[in-house]
């Protein structure tokens, strides 16, 4: 690993220039590009970013490993910082004193993906990381990572001893366990490690299949049939899992294995005890929505709904704006034009725009039975499938609308795991899947949603939609209020995407009502990134240089429609954030429905206010509400310049903002 990190790469006092995660990450990024390592620093923090975006790469124990697989890397690269205080990667345990910036090209090859994964292993070793912890220079931190400096052995056996000291005459438990992480780099090694020290101590027999960037080799089949139970740690799906059918089996995310992996070897064997197995391969998993077994029914629920919302915005977002489009061209009439398979003139615009109209509609058209489809994936995985879309395309033949599918989707799911609980022969488990489950799953859903709950939903939706219509003066304003609430507070969370599906849901079937209800959740959602836009320009002073960096990008972001822009400023500074966002956001979605401006298209910013109504009026309330979000957060973080200066809470660039406003204002005579 000499190549990969030097002494030129390692920061033993991290803590002295960065305070959060992203300050980490570039603190020790740009020592790799003063090394030539990195050819574009933006780009490549942009990828860590969205590595860490996808799962946080904090670990229990005091380990921060931000890592990603980039175009900008030329070659692997291990940069290593320490901090005293300790910097958040969102471990459940606390902040990070050890951090690990791994940067991979897109293209690294077998040997040094190898050689990172051996690095992976390594962390899990306490000696190792004891001995970064007292190393008292760059040169032998680099050292003690590239193995040329031994760690100190307190005498842990070695896996030949452990296994020698296993009691003889009784046969071991075998466990086969398969790891994978989305990058492939870190966590899947980690949790390979920690796994097999687990089953070493317990005096299992463990073989784990690392399934990481540089590939993977399969497990001898004769091992996997001599398993008596499977652990999967995984957050992207298992290839081939149907290699493990049949066994008692842990199914968690990649993290549990890294973190409690005892308590999975002890749940491994209590199933194994009990004759639990499943049914075939396709078990639901965390990969899919339905959570770690550790998981409340509520956060369950939480993921299998987003589970359905995530697959279905791209086909809202494609059908919306098609739709928009042809209207725009066509105009207001264009949805009675005839079939374009019957009637296309190739020099009319008219045809072109209804072209794109009944393009859009059909994309529309899946929205409900998308989600519902999806849904009870997130519940069943693939043998949800089938039921869901069944379900969902019963919800809209009786005009259950979006909360049809929303029932349709947790009815599918949850008859699918009820039928995968009933003991099969071994004789009929190959056409379960294929046959069995999507057969009954199928006819019951359609049951239940025809002739039992799809009416009382249907009116339900029908009454809803109603309201909507009727809504005016007051009541539309407090409805505004609470949608621009709702998509500003946890900022493209679960509340800001249950506001938004709530408004997508109502253009399956426009009315005055439902496009006023998405025109503000629209406007609202803009506001967070404009906001932080515009306070990082007129008092950039109160932010850190990386949030000011941050501030040039969320003016394209929040003018796309993309509230995630404001997250890097929420997860620094919540507390103030998180409240002038939500302010702003509520002025703005009061201001588009007492405006009574509509909207027709799912997404697009300002790029399709052409195709608002009232555009104008549109403008004036995103704009009240960026300028309301803008004093607010100003306002809340200049108060900090008021902390004693003995209190410790304030920061270097808090108090050289202080000193600088000093400055300016005239002391009172």
């Amino acid at each position: 690993m000499t190549d990969m990190i030097t002494a030129d790469l390692v920061d033993l006092e991290l803590d002295l220039s960065a305070e959060t995660k992203e300050a980490a990450a570039r603190s020790l990024a740009e020592r790799m590009v003063a090394l030539g390592r990195v050819s574009d620093l933006e780009g490549f923090l942009a990828d860590v970013a969205a590595r860490e975006a996808q799962m946080p790469t904090g670990l229990d124990g005091g380990i921060g490993i931000p890592h990603c697989r980039s175009a900008h890397v030329t070659e692997p690269t291990l940069a290593f910082g320490r901090s005293a205080r300790g910097i958040d990667f969102g471990a459940p345990d606390g902040p990070a004193d050890l951090i690990f910036l791994i940067a991979a090209p897109a293209g690294a090859d077998d040997a040094h993906l190898t050689i990172l994964s051996s690095l992976a292993r390594q962390l899990m070793d306490a000696e190792f990381t004891d001995a970064l912890r007292s190393v008292s220079d760059p040169v032998s931190a680099a050292a003690l990572i590239n193995g040329d400096e031994p760690a100190p052995d307190a005498g842990q056996p070695s896996r030949e001893e452990a296994t020698e000291e296993a009691p003889e005459g009784v046969p071991a438990f075998r466990i086969v366990a398969v790891t994978s992480c989305p990058t492939g780099i870190a966590h899947t090694y980690m949790a390979a490690e920690a796994l097999e020290n687990a089953a070493r101590e317990a005096g299992v027999e463990l073989v784990v299949e690392t399934q990481g960037s540089a590939g993977f080799t399969r497990l001898d089949p004769a091992v996997v049939a001599a398993a008596d139970a499977v652990v999967f740690a995984h957050d992207v799906p298992v290839r081939d899992k149907e290699r493990f059918a049949g066994k008692p089996t842990v199914d968690v995310g990649v993290k549990a294995g890294i973190n409690r992996p005892t308590a999975l070897i002890a749940e491994a064997r209590e199933k194994a005890a009990r004759g639990e197995v499943t049914v075939d391969a396709k078990s639901p998993s965390p990969v899919d929505g339905a959570g770690e077994s550790g998981d409340g029914y509520g956060t369950k629920l939480r993921k299998w709904l987003m589970s359905g919302v995530s697959y279905m915005v791209p086909f809202v977002a494609a059908g919306g704006l098609l739709i928009a489009l042809g209207f725009a061209i066509g105009g207001w009439k264009i949805d009675k034009a005839p079939s374009v398979a019957e009637h296309f003139i190739w020099t009319d615009h008219t045809s072109w725009a209804a072209l794109l109209f009944q393009i859009g509609g059909l994309a529309f058209a899946f929205l409900v039975p998308v989600l519902a489809g999806y849904i009870a994936y997130g519940m069943a995985d693939r043998p949800g499938l089938v039921p869901g879309f069944v379900g969902g395309s019963v919800a809209v033949t009786i005009n259950a609308g979006f909360l049809g599918g929303l029932a349709a989707g947790l009815i599918a799911g949850a008859v699918v795991l009820g039928i995968q609980r009933v003991r099969i022969p071994a004789v009929l488990r190959g056409i379960m899947p294929v046959v069995v489950i999507p057969l009954i799953s199928s006819a019951v859903v359609g049951f239940l949603m025809f002739l039992v709950v799809g009416k009382p939903i249907a009116s339900l939706q029908s009454a809803l939609t109603d309201w909507l219509e009727g809504l005016s003066g007051a009541n539309a304003i407090i409805l505004g209020v609470i949608l621009g609430l709702m998509m500003c507070f946890d900022l493209g969370g679960p509340l800001n995407k249950v506001a938004y599906a709530f408004a997508v849901g109502g253009l399956a079937h426009p009315t005055d009502g439902s496009l006023k209800v998405m025109a503000a959740a629209m406007a609202a959602g803009m506001v967070p990134p404009l906001a932080m836009a515009l306070a990082t320009t007129v008092r950039g002073r109160l932010f850190t240089k990386t949030e000011r960096e941050n501030g040039k990008a969320a003016w394209f972001l929040g003018a796309s429609f993309i509230t995630e822009g404001a997250i890097p400023f929420a997860a620094a500074d919540p507390l103030r954030v998180i409240p002038a966002s939500m302010a702003g956001g509520a002025v703005t979605g009061a201001l588009s429905m007492a405006f009574g401006c509509t909207l027709r298209a799912p997404h697009g910013g300002v790029f399709v206010v052409p195709l608002i109504g009232q555009p104008l009026l549109y403008l004036v309330a995103i704009a009240a509400g960026v300028c309301v979000s803008t004093a607010v957060v100003v306002v809340l973080k200049g108060a900090r310049k008021t902390t004693p200066s003995g209190s410790g809470t304030e920061t270097g660039a808090e108090t050289g903002a202080a000193a600088a406003d000093t400055k300016r204002v005239p002391t009172a005579a």
